[in-house]
């Protein structure tokens, strides 16, 4: 059984890389590249995830619903866990995309 499939079927297993000192070394260009594009990809979906938080907001709001739904944004921080300090941090920037600022109307 391999580590991937020893993970728990609810989350995408995790992979990394251990780089064999004998390979060649890959080629930046080629790497910056990808980034580029993962960028790009990245930020079609957080504006994509942001225009859907936002109805939702707008739907719970004209049908008399609360601002937000704290247990729905803590489901959403547990997603990020994973990524440590940084994940939280990157979880609540996303919320706030989509909700705004806390304390603001």
């Amino acid at each position: 059984m391999t580590s991937a499939e020893s993970s728990s079927t609810t989350e995408p297993a995790v992979e990394i890389a251990i780089t064999d000192p004998s390979a060649p070394t890959p080629d930046i260009s080629a790497l910056r590249i990808e980034i580029d594009q993962l960028d790009a990809d990245i930020l079609r979906l957080i504006k994509r995830r942001t225009e859907v938080s936002q109805q939702i907001g707008a739907i719970r709001r004209s049908e008399g619903g609360p601002r937000i739904v704290l247990a729905r944004e803590q489901a959403v921080l547990a997603r990020f866990r994973e990524l440590g300090p940084e994940g939280r941090e990157l979880g609540m920037m996303l919320l706030r995309l989509g909700r705004g600022r806390l304390g603001r109307a």
